[in-house]
C-alpha cells in the first residue's frame, strides 16, 4: 500500500497537474477570500517570494532526514555504498535495485524516484512565478528582475540535476492549469542550451547579500558554471569564477566561537552549526536552512547516516562482552565515555569506499586537516571506548579501553560497524535529543571552495596544466596539503580533490556522468586509463535485453567507479545481496508509471532499462519563445 501511494504521487507530480481537472461542484470551489490561490497570492513581490520560499524549503529536502536522497548520490558513485545490511532491498545490487518498477523513492530502499519527483516539483513553482511576472507591477525592473532571476535559478537548478540523473527528459517551461498527459521527452543538451542564458539573466540581476537560504548572485553564478562544463563553454565558467572568488574569498582564518575549543581546527569551523549561522562567513554561498530549536525545522541526521553502527550487539570485547551502549554508567564522568555525545548515534546507513577513507589521502595529505591523518577531523571505531555499564559493574578489564575490531566479524557488521568517517563534516550537536543524530542546522550547498575546483577542472579539459594546479591549491593550501604542480594534474586529481572537500555536499553521481558526457563529447583521450576515448553513440551501452553489461571503456562513469570501489564488481557478498553496478547506471531509470500513465505522450526509457525499446526521437527544446506557454 505504502508503494502504491508513492507511485501515485510521482505520477501526480512527474505529468505536474498543478491543479484540478474542471468541476461544476460550486462548493469545490475556493471563496474569494481564501487565503492561498494563485489569484490573491501572486499579486505583489511578496506573494513571488513565498512561491520561491517553497522552492528552496524543499531544496532542504535533499540533504536531511533519515536515509536522506544526497545518500543515493553518494552511494551509486565512487566514495560511498550502502551500508545497511540487515535487510534486503537498499540499493546494494544495482542491477535489481534500479529498475523502472523498483520501490524508487523508499528510505530502506533508493531514493532515485525522490529527485525525479521533486524535481518537477521545484519546476513547478518556479514556473508559476515565470508565468505570471508580467501579471504584477513592481517597485523597480531590479525587483522584478531579481525575482525573475530567482525562479530561473530554482527552474535550471532543478533540470541541471535531472540532465544528468535522468539524461533526456520532459521539458516544463510554463505553469500547467489543467490535467495533461501529452508529454514529450526533450534532448538533454538543448535543455542545458536552454538553461544557460536563464542563468546568465539570473547571475545579473540576482543580488549579492541575501537572507541565509535565499538564492544569491554566487548561487546563480556556480549554477551557470556547472552548465557551461557540461557544455563545453570552459572559457565562461573560468570567467564566472574568477568572479565569484573575487568576491567570496575562502575562509583561511579560525573564525567561530569555537576556534577556542581543544581538539578542533579550521575546519570544524567552516563546517559547525555556528560557521552556517555566521553572516561574516565569505565562503558559503547558497545554503539550505533549519535552524536549531526553531518550529518546522529538520534534522540533518548526518551522524545516524554517516557514522558507524558502534551500538551494534555485535561490537564485543576481545573477551566477548557486550562492548558498547548509547547510555552510560551512573557514575561515568568522562566525556568520551558517551559515544552518543561525542561521535553520534549511527547506524552505518552511509559506507564510505576506500578510496575516500584511504586511497585518497596520500604523503601529500599529511597534514591534511580534512583527513584521516588528523586525528581530531577523522575517527575510526578504534578511537572509541568501550563504555557498556555491565562492563563497569562486572569489572571487566576492557572497560574505557579502545575498541578493537573482532578477529571473527562477519561481512555484514565489517560493512556496517566498522570504517572511519569525518567526524568534522558529520557531527551536528543535537541536544533535544536522547539519540544524537544530527540535529538542526544549515548546509552549504554552494562553496567558494567549489568553484575553484570546477575552475581546475575547466583548465584540465582547456589542456592548461598548471592554472588547474593553481586552482587546486588554493584549497589544498587552506587545508594544509602539499601544493600539487602540473604535471600532477589529469581527471583523477581533480575528483580526488573533489571528494575531499566535498563529502555530504555535492551531488558525486552526477558530477561522475556529467563528466563522463564531456569525456564522450570531446572525444579527449583519458589519462588515467590509458588514454580511452568515448563517444556518445554508446554511453549507456547496447541495450537490450540483459543489458547489465560490465565492460569497460564504454563511459567514464562505470570505468571510474568500478576502478575505485571495493564493492562494486569486486565480488563483495554477504548473506542479502552481492554489491553491483552496470554500465548503463550512468542514467538512472524513469519510474515506470510516470511513462505508462503519460498516455497522449511519449516519455522515453533510458538504455539499458525495460522499455526502452518503445523510444522515440528526442525533441529540441526551441531557443526562443516556450513549449508549454505563450508562442
Amino acid at each position: 500500500m505504502k508503494a502504491m501511494i508513492q507511485n501515485k504521487i510521482l505520477i501526480f507530480s512527474t505529468i505536474a497537474l498543478l491543479s484540478l481537472s474542471a468541476c461544476d461542484d460550486a462548493w469545490l470551489e475556493p471563496k474569494p477570500l481564501s487565503f492561498y490561490t494563485p489569484e490573491n497570492s501572486y499579486i505583489d513581490a511578496q506573494g513571488f517570494y513565498s512561491a520561491l520560499t517553497t522552492c528552496e524549503r524543499n531544496m532542504r529536502h535533499e540533504y536531511f532526514g533519515d536515509g536522506a536522497p544526497i545518500l543515493t548520490e553518494m552511494i551509486l558513485s565512487d566514495i560511498a555504498v550502502e551500508g545497511t545490511t540487515d535487510k534486503a532491498g537498499p540499493q546494494m545490487n544495482i542491477d535489481i535495485a534500479l529498475m523502472p518498477n523498483a520501490s524508487l523513492n523508499d528510505i530502506n530502499s533508493t531514493r532515485v524516484g525522490w529527485y525525479w519527483y521533486e524535481g518537477y516539483k521545484g519546476i513547478k513553482y518556479a514556473n508559476i512565478v515565470i508565468a505570471r511576472i508580467n501579471d504584477v507591477t513592481f517597485k523597480s525592473e531590479a525587483e522584478k528582475n531579481a525575482i525573475l532571476g530567482s525562479a530561473l535559478f530554482h527552474r535550471a537548478y532543478r533540470y541541471n540535476k535531472l540532465v544528468h540523473q535522468f539524461g533526456d527528459v520532459p521539458f516544463l517551461d510554463w505553469e500547467i492549469s489543467a490535467p495533461k498527459y501529452d508529454f514529450y521527452t526533450y534532448n538533454r543538451w538543448s535543455i542545458l542550451e536552454r538553461i544557460k542564458p536563464d542563468l546568465e539573466f539570473a547571475y545579473q540581476w540576482v543580488p549579492q547579500k541575501v537572507d541565509r537560504g535565499r538564492a544569491s548572485k554566487a548561487a546563480a553564478g556556480i549554477l551557470l558554471m556547472k552548465v557551461c562544463m557540461a557544455l563545453g563553454n570552459f572559457d565562461r565558467a573560468i570567467e564566472v569564477g574568477k568572479e565569484i572568488t573575487a568576491a567570496n574569498p575562502l575562509m583561511r582564518n579560525r573564525f567561530t566561537s569555537n576556534k577556542n575549543k581543544p581538539n578542533t581546527n579550521l575546519m570544524h569551523d567552516l563546517h559547525s552549526v555556528e560557521a552556517k549561522l555566521d553572516m561574516s562567513n565569505t565562503e558559503g554561498l547558497m545554503y539550505v536552512v533549519s535552524f536549531p530549536q526553531i518550529d518546522g525545522s529538520e534534522k540533518i541526521a548526518t551522524m545516524r547516516n554517516g557514522v558507524p553502527f558502534w551500538n551494534s550487539g555485535n561490537v564485543k570485547t576481545p573477551n566477548g562482552a557486550a562492548g558498547t551502549s548509547q547510555s552510560i554508567a551512573a557514575d561515568e564522568t568522562n566525556p568520551l565515555m558517551d559515544l552518543n555525545k561525542t561521535y553520534g548515534r549511527g547506524i552505518g546507513r552511509l559506507r564510505p569506499t576506500a578510496y575516500y577513507t584511504s586511497t585518497i589521502w596520500t604523503s601529500k595529505e599529511s597534514a591534511d586537516l580534512r583527513g584521516i591523518y588528523n586525528i581530531d577531523s577523522w575517527k575510526s571505531p578504534e578511537d572509541l571506548l568501550y563504555n557498556h555499564p555491565s562492563l563497569k559493574s562486572s569489572g571487566n578489564v576492557w572497560y574505557g579501553k579502545n575498541l578493537v575490531k573482532p578477529v571473527a566479524m562477519s561481512v555484514e557488521d565489517t560493512i556496517r560497524c566498522w570504517f572511519s568517517w569525518p567526524h568534522y563534516k558529520l557531527f551536528v550537536p543535537d541536544p533535544l535529543e536522547t539519540q544524537w543524530r544530527g540535529g538542526e542546522t544549515p548546509w552549504y550547498i554552494y562553496r567558494s571552495a567549489e568553484v575553484h575546483l570546477i575552475m581546475a577542472e575547466a583548465y584540465y579539459w582547456k589542456n592548461q596544466a598548471a592554472e588547474a594546479a593553481e586552482s587546486l591549491n588554493q584549497v589544498r593550501q587552506r587545508a594544509g596539503a602539499e601544493p600539487l604542480t602540473a604535471s600532477d594534474i589529469n581527471i583523477g586529481a581533480i575528483l580526488d580533490e573533489r571528494a575531499r572537500e566535498l563529502y555530504y555536499e555535492e551531488n558525486r553521481k552526477s558530477e561522475l556522468t556529467r563528466i563522463a558526457f564531456t569525456y564522450a563529447k570531446t572525444g579527449k583521450p583519458c589519462e588515467v586509463f590509458g588514454g580511452r576515448v568515448y563517444n556518445l553513440k554508446n554511453i549507456s551501452g547496447p541495450g537490450g535485453v540483459n543489458s547489465n553489461i560490465k565492460q569497460e571503456g564504454i563511459n567514464f562513469y562505470y570505468d571510474w567507479v568500478t576502478a575505485k570501489s571495493n564493492f562494486y564488481n569486486k565480488g563483495v557478498i554477504h548473506k542479502w545481496a552481492e554489491y553491483k553496478i552496470s554500465v548503463h547506471h550512468v542514467l538512472w531509470p524513469v519510474p515506470s508509471n510516470v511513462i505508462t500513465s503519460n498516455i497522449k505522450g511519449v516519455i522515453n526509457q533510458n538504455i539499458g532499462y525495460p522499455g526502452a525499446e518503445n523510444n522515440i526521437e528526442p525533441l529540441i527544446v526551441p531557443k526562443d519563445g516556450t513549449v508549454l506557454g505563450p508562442k
